[in-house]
């Protein structure tokens, strides 16, 4: 008897159904085509076993099994529940009638129980793209499939529980979540907060300037001084993900496997921040099966680079394209696969191996040259990619102490959508831009236009301070930011000088 179940193969971030055809007649042997891997072979011997638990047989018939289409690999041991059901059907040891409605999903345990999968949400979208009436898998991901509307998820903790409700003898109540509901209540819910900081005002005003035009920052700065409280607080002064951004952002943490059996939808902006021995392939995604790396893994997030000059060379140096086409693309062989990176990228490092080259107390003990190849090994191209260069200076015992409170994200927050709202409506015409930090340098003419006493200016700062070419397009384009901050249409002198003060690393000098 031939039964046809239904599966997904999740590639990048999308999934495609795999249609499982089982064929049982006279004969003996068992086959399984259509370029399955050794997880999914060796599912014969889970599904056996799991089978054996509830009373159920293995049909002892010849067994031929194809996963069509052919030509795409099926990988990963999610596929075991719609063979075996596929299995069950076939030997008629359950009805036919509801196995081809759903979508089925989940890797068996021995004893018949089942595990979690990765890539629920992209497969879910595709169960509800296809027309199915809803999609079976393990109890621990209903909460993640259940995100999508309109589609029946059935989660089941057994191969049982699978078994009487396909046959008719179980009645299992759809998982419903209102997804609007919990996007809501949950947005913008950071156990992180500004007013957690004590001073700094200068660096949180430049943080709030790269959140409100979407620019990549580099903090320089001796131990202790912050840098990483600070980089954690950023999400929370970004503006609110919208639902597609959420949805977005989900199915890259689904893939990769990042979601808790609690999670459903991310709400909040991710903020990933990698140790400095991680490999070029972690971060820009990769390997034998390719997954998502740091970078995508960040999207419409953060990105944080502690001890940036500590990472390998290759490994930074394989970012310049992510940071200029927002994306990153694997190729191997026999596939080429995207992968969404659109992030921002906020990097710290000390002045010097020392740590103390500048600080206001204490002494460098590095020998002549040295800060210099300390600096060096963050190359040009990146450090072109980079909008704004702090320095950040220790806190002082009164700051520390002081009982103040500091500005709550909230606050910030609110000029920090106002100013992107003002960007959204520049660039309405072009879609592939949404923040200043993304204009091409044509348009850096026509939207950064400065009157001549910001020319003056900056042709002064860039003589006197020795500012490189580079340093040109950035000014101009934090200077717009900072005018669209404080709500105006021209970009004033003194949006311009402040613009100009955050290019420390392009000075001629600066390390001595």
């Amino acid at each position: 008897m031939l039964i046809k179940t239904y599966g997904s193969a999740v590639q990048g971030v999308n999934a495609y159904t795999i249609t499982i055809e089982v064929n049982v007649s006279a004969g003996t042997k068992y086959v399984l085509v259509g370029l399955p891997d050794n997880a999914v072979k060796e599912g014969e011997l889970r599904i056996e076993s799991a089978l054996k638990q509830y009373n159920y047989k293995m049909p002892r018939q010849k067994v031929v099994i194809n996963m069509a289409p052919a030509d795409i690999r099926k990988e990963g041991s999610a596929y075991d529940l719609p063979i075996a059901m596929g299995l069950l059907a076939a030997s008629n040891q359950i009805k036919p009638d509801a196995v081809s409605q759903y979508m089925i999903m989940g890797e068996l345990s021995l004893d018949g129980s089942l595990r979690p999968i990765k890539g629920v949400l992209p497969i879910a979208i595709q169960a509800r793209k296809e027309g199915f009436r809803g999609i079976i898998l393990p109890a621990q991901n209903a909460q993640e499939a259940a995100i999508v509307n309109n589609l029946d998820v059935i989660g089941v903790s057994n191969i049982l529980e699978a078994i009487e409700f396909l046959d008719g003898r179980r009645i299992i109540a759809p998982l419903v979540i209102d997804t609007r509901e919990v996007f809501q209540n949950t947005v913008d819910l950071y156990a992180a907060d500004f007013a957690d900081v004590q001073g700094q005002e200068n660096i949180k005003r430049a943080l709030e300037i790269a959140a409100a035009g979407g620019h990549n920052v580099i903090m320089i700065g001796p131990p202790g001084a912050g840098k990483t409280m600070l980089a954690k607080r950023l999400p929370s002064v970004l503006p609110p993900l919208s639902m597609h951004e959420a949805l977005e952002t989900t199915k890259i943490h689904s893939v990769a496997g990042k979601l808790g059996e609690t999670s459903s939808l991310l709400t909040t902006r991710p903020y990933r921040a990698p140790h400095h021995t991680i490999s070029d392939v972690a971060l820009v995604g990769g390997g034998g099966i390719p997954q998502p790396g740091e970078i995508s893994l960040a999207h419409n997030g953060v990105l944080f680079l502690d001890e940036l000059p500590e990472f390998k060379r290759t490994v930074l140096e394989v970012m310049r394209q992510p940071l200029e086409e927002r994306r990153v693309t694997i190729s191997r062989a026999k596939t080429t696969l995207d992968f969404p990176a659109n992030f921002m990228l906020i990097a710290s490092m000390n002045p010097c191996p020392c740590g103390y080259y500048n600080h206001p107390e204490k002494e460098c003990v590095c020998g002549p040259g040295v800060v210099q190849r300390y600096l060096n090994k963050v190359s040009g191209p990146l450090l072109d990619r980079i909008d704004l260069h702090v320095e950040v200076t220790p806190v002082t015992f009164d700051e520390m102490t002081a009982t103040r409170k500091s500005e709550e994200s909230a606050t910030v927050r609110e000029r920090v959508v106002k100013a992107r709202d003002r960007q959204t409506d520049r660039f309405k015409e072009m879609p592939q831009v949404h923040s200043n930090a993304m204009m091409p340098s044509q348009m850096v003419k026509e939207v950064c236009q400065i009157n001549d006493a910001g020319r003056t200016l900056l042709k002064t700062a860039m003589e006197r301070l020795g500012l490189s070419a580079r340093a040109y397009d950035r000014i101009l384009k934090v200077s717009r930011t900072i005018a669209d901050l404080a709500d105006s249409q021209d970009i004033k002198i003194e949006h311009l000088a402040e613009a100009i003060q955050y290019r420390s690393l392009d000075r001629e000098g600066w390390a001595g």
